[in-house]
């Protein structure tokens, strides 16, 4: 149904048109009672003729109507006039964030900056149990100040029925469904759809993660993570490819890095299960980049050399005075703190009945972590410069030999002849592979991998997620060499 400007629908008056999809089609109207411009979406005649989908239509707009969100576009109301059914919803100045992508390629700070709305969005209906289902560069605003605005949330699950038919060209986007195998209609439009979506299978909030994740590459990329000539072929991208990650750009930190891959697992199981963390994610990397640090070394997560030594230093003064420090390993040091500062050697220190050793620094000069030996009993313990007292990190019993990961948020470290790696906020320690406990040391690429060494052996790698370990290095016996210890 199109409408042409002038037309009235009760206390609305039509202005002009806005867009059309899958969904309806969208106008700009005024509304004559309260003298505003708002958006009319009028529903499509097949759904407007189905009193059982209307019905669930109508509960959920409910829903909808109660979920107060700053970056959410509201739903004002549900009405009929002259046998048409529309929905009233707020106008939102502005272009689509498609539109924005295709006027040339998004600043990487500006493009976490907008994704972080969203990723809020999300949270905000999650926590209300709602599910978009078809998020999309094209179902999000950007106003002339920078705010996102996330439209058509929840509209997606109103619209879905088993009676759908089928034979629709699911290239007939933003909005398209078919019939699908198994379990039910393939709702959604094919390039953000899920792997459960495009298959037909039931949904949860997973679903929008993955298409947050689609979003978000494309913002940083400018191009769409899964794409094809057909719609058919986008969806087998989706089901059997990868991204082409090497289109990131190089100042996109290894944290957001880790994010995208998280989002987009195609097993439910393995992908994030919170747009909450992701959340956190983008303002981690965020705040990052208001370090100092060049591009060059955010991408690779390190810190610049003199705000090492300004960390060390602010470490140094917040110990208790009479803290002495001596360079020879192995050699013990007495002080009234219970934290170390590592010089990048084995340096122990002795407080109270605890043995120290193994001291590291974090990346950005927070938090320092350590072995603390007390008998045959040894753990993995963390301080942060900003508190006083140490804590033993839960999970960690037996562990040695601790290192972190580039941004700073897992420890891994040596246990039970194995690699284990542990959330730094806490959690359940994973088995990364197999090794040796009496190992020589560890640390954790910026490719999210993680170089090791034993004793009488080269260097190896193995991914800091898990898999086959690789050989890096092999002692030259002939030349006197022991092993490759202690890499970095």
């Amino acid at each position: 149904m199109s409408l042409s400007a002038g037309t009235r629908l009760g206390s609305y008056e039509i202005l002009s048109p806005l867009g059309a999809g899958g969904m309806g089609e969208v106008y700009r109207a005024k509304d004559s009672k309260l003298g505003r411009e708002v958006a009319i979406k009028v529903l499509p005649d097949a759904f407007s003729k189905d009193p059982e989908r209307l019905a669930r239509f109508d509960q959920e707009a409910r829903l909808l109507a109660a979920l107060n969100h700053p970056n959410i576009a509201a739903i004002h109301g549900l009405e009929e006039s002259n046998g048409v059914r529309f929905l009233v919803l707020e106008l939102v100045p502005g272009d689509t964030l498609a539109e924005r992508i295709a006027q040339g390629s998004i600043p990487v700070d500006e493009a976490l900056t907008l994704c972080r709305q969203i990723a809020e969005a999300l949270e905000a209906a999650h926590e209300r149990g709602i599910i978009h289902r078809d998020l999309k560069p094209a179902n999000v605003k950007v106003t002339p100040d920078g705010k996102v605005k996330v439209l058509d949330f929840g509209l997606a699950k109103a619209f879905e029925t088993d009676a759908t038919s089928g034979g629709e060209d699911l290239s007939q986007s933003p909005t398209a469904s078919f019939r699908g195998s198994g379990d039910g209609v393939i709702l959604g439009t094919a390039a953000y759809m899920s792997p459960e979506q495009a298959r037909g299978k039931p949904v949860d909030k997973r679903t929008d993660i993955w298409s947050f994740g689609c979003v978000l590459y494309e913002v940083l990329t400018g191009k769409q993570a899964f794409a094809g000539e057909t719609a058919s072929d986008t969806i087998s991208a989706i089901l059997k490819d990868e991204p082409d990650w090497n289109r990131l750009p190089q100042t996109v930190t290894a944290g957001i890095r880790r994010l995208l891959r998280r989002c987009l697992a195609k097993d439910q199981r393995e992908r994030l299960h919170d747009i909450a963390d992701a959340r956190i994610e983008i303002d981690e990397s965020m705040s990052a980049s208001d370090t100092g640090h060049s591009p060059e070394e955010r991408a690779a997560g390190v810190s610049r050399p003199r705000t090492w030594w300004v960390a060390l230093g602010a470490a140094v003064a917040g110990f208790a005075v009479g803290l002495t420090v001596s360079l020879a390993p192995n050699e013990p040091v007495v002080t009234d703190s219970a934290t170390p500062v590592h010089f990048g050697i084995d340096l122990p220190l002795v407080h109270g009945k605890m043995m120290v050793r193994n001291p590291v620094i974090s990346p950005d000069g927070t938090t320092i972590i350590y072995n603390g030996y007390s008998g045959n009993d040894n753990q993995i313990y963390v301080r942060s410069l900003s508190e006083l007292e140490s804590r033993p990190i839960a999970g960690t019993e037996g562990g040695v030999l601790p290192f972190l990961s580039p941004d700073g948020r897992w420890v891994g470290f040596f246990a039970g002849g194995k690699i284990k790696k542990i959330p730094l906020r806490g959690g359940q320690p994973l088995v990364v592979c197999d090794a040796s406990q009496s190992s020589p040391g560890a640390t954790w690429g910026p490719d999210n991998s993680i170089l090791f060494s034993t004793w009488n052996s080269g260097l190896k790698r193995v991914s800091a997620d898990g898999g086959k370990v690789e050989i890096l290095t092999t002692p030259d016996e002939a030349d006197g060499e022991m092993g490759h210890w202690w890499p970095e």
